[in-house]
């Protein structure tokens, strides 16, 4: 069966971690983290992709965000090859986020 990476919507996205359901797992860069980050985000840059670098969800579920909801499906994606069930990811990344009028923290 091939892998599926399911698009949430920004709002779906900030509700679900507002709820304690979703962990937000930022796949950009340090630099691009440290200029502009998604509150309550944690950071596993893409250029140095480890799943297991992914923190425990402990029971939430894991959702991939990035810049603009590319690199958080090649994430998606490689943590599932990995064998992970993380499924799904930010549509429209940051830029979405903030269209959508949801917050954003400096400085990670």
């Amino acid at each position: 069966m091939a892998n599926q990476v399911q698009d949430l919507t920004p709002q779906e996205v900030s509700k679900g971690m507002e709820e304690g359901r979703y962990l937000l797992v930022d796949v950009r860069e340090p630099n691009e983290v440290a200029a502009e980050a998604y509150p309550g985000g944690v950071v596993v840059p893409l250029s140095t992709f480890d799943p297991a670098a992914i923190p425990d969800p402990q029971g939430r579920q894991v959702v991939f965000a990035c810049r603009s909801g590319k690199r958080s499906v090649t994430a998606s994606l490689a943590a599932q090859a990995a064998g992970l069930p993380y499924d799904k990811h930010l549509a429209g990344g940051i830029l979405g986020w903030k269209a959508a009028g949801l917050a954003t923290k400096v400085g990670g």
